[in-house]
């Protein structure tokens, strides 16, 4: 079995042990001075998601931006894109982190050089919209393999982590529903939460028109290779990640065998994409052109992909959530639905969202997706109810998020007017590792 690649006990540990890191990061920051209007951007899944979409808008508009990355495939996608980078753990990294002006992250600090963000105009992007509970709403986010029991350290690591989210200075909400989510996760005034819509699903709503099937269908195909027939109908499933605990979701070899019966007679094909951080071994017994890998070492952003699928399956994703913008008809499959919900917690009850006929083992869930594959009406029945869901969480569905984030950002750091159209400064395809 895959284990995880991380979690939160292990991080935290870390953090606690960066401490004096962040005092000289601190003291260091007090003098050097930020500049006027110099942008860096980081993302922890790589030169993609939401970052990225900001990214365009802003290099767009003239703005001198860098972009930190962490690995020497970010360094590669970078370049393939032209976007002029640094590694975030470098000196020049740590430099460009404490003059910018602006910080743009999606997931934590750690996306750029955390020991300069401080003082900075810091957007955090978030990387989807949360169904389980995240940041100080859940326990896992104080857990640490250093004295796990102990009180005194679940009280640094909150006092630590509320320090560091007050330096969020704008966090973009889907819809009100979602903003209330976020403020109470990350322990942010209202102002700090506008409602603007995620840059991140633009590439789902731009121009309010509805995104190509063909164009998605035809990323999908050159990640995974051509399929077994021009007509397969192709099936996501996208579970989420088990803060640093085995999948319980891997099927047996019955249930492959079962699994692969209905792929083969429905002429479906299924990728996987198990989450970065806790793969589980999804290898089905024989080998099978129905089965494909579609991890984010293939495909860094899968969002731009959904129009192409007929189906999502996934358990707590915030995937459901993009997928709901396309109405996709999704599958709930979670074995450990009660488990999860005592030690992460949910946002409102996951029967809100995950309805009635949540599959608990892959049994049920190879039925129901059966069924979805051969009855229209089912496949009806489920894309009606992501559109429900998609009119509860998503106040904007035109294509223009980014550009309102941009302009929060703009308005709120007090910016000077951008030169619109004098060029990218600071862009290129050469960048440094250094």
């Amino acid at each position: 079995m895959i284990v995880a690649s991380f979690s939160f006990g292990a991080g935290n540990a870390a953090q606690l042990l960066r401490i004096p890191a962040y005092v000289l990061g601190a003291l260091a920051v007090r003098v050097i001075p930020r500049s006027r209007d110099q942008w860096v951007f980081g993302c922890g899944a790589g030169v993609t998601d939401g970052a990225l979409a900001l990214w365009r808008q802003v290099t767009a508009d003239g703005r001198p931006a860098l972009w930190l990355t962490g690995s020497p495939r970010d360094d590669a996608d970078a370049r393939a894109l032209g976007i002029t980078f640094a590694r975030k753990s470098s000196l020049r990294g740590f430099w460009r982190t404490a003059r910018a002006r602006v910080v743009v992250v999606t997931h934590g600090f750690g996306d750029a050089n955390r020991y300069a963000v401080a003082g900075a105009f810091t957007v955090q992007l978030w990387h989807g919209i949360p169904l389980k509970r995240i940041g100080l709403d859940s326990p896992e986010t104080l857990r640490s393999s250093i004295l796990p029991r102990s009180r005194v350290v679940r009280a640094l690591l909150r006092l630590m982590y509320t320090r560091a989210t007050r330096r969020i200075d704008l966090l973009p909400a889907a819809s009100h529903l979602v903003r209330g989510r976020l403020e109470s996760a990350f322990a942010l005034p209202d102002e700090r939460v506008p409602v603007t819509g995620e840059p991140r699903t633009d590439v789902l709503t731009a121009g309010g028109v509805e995104p190509s099937a063909d164009r998605a269908r035809a990323r999908i195909v050159d990640a995974v290779g051509p399929l077994p027939t021009p007509g397969s109908r192709v099936v996501l499933y996208a579970p989420t990640w088990r803060d640093g605990d085995p999948d319980p979701a891997v099927p047996t070899g019955q249930e492959w065998d079962a699994l692969l019966a209905v792929l083969d007679a429905c002429d479906a094909v299924l990728l996987v994409r198990s989450h970065p951080l806790g793969a589980g071994d999804y290898t089905p017994p024989r080998d099978s052109a129905r089965v494909r890998a579609f991890g984010s070492d293939l495909v860094r952003d899968a969002t731009p992909a959904l129009p192409g699928l007929d189906a999502l399956i996934t358990d707590y994703s915030s995937m459901a959530f993009d997928a709901a913008l396309v109405a996709l008809p999704v599958l709930y499959f979670a074995p450990d639905a009660e488990v999860y919900a005592r030690r992460r917690g949910f946002y409102g009850r996951y029967e809100d969202v995950a309805g009635p006929d949540l599959a608990r083992t892959w049994a049920e869930a190879t039925v129901q997706l059966a069924t979805l594959l051969r009855d229209p009406a089912e496949q009806e029945r489920r894309s009606a109810l992501s559109r429900a869901l998609s009119l509860r969480v998503h106040a904007f569905r035109d294509g223009g998020s980014t550009r309102r984030v941009y302009r929060a950002i703009v308005e709120r750091a007090g910016l000077p007017a951008a030169t619109m159209g004098a060029g990218r400064a600071d862009a290129g395809a050469e960048g440094t590792t250094a």
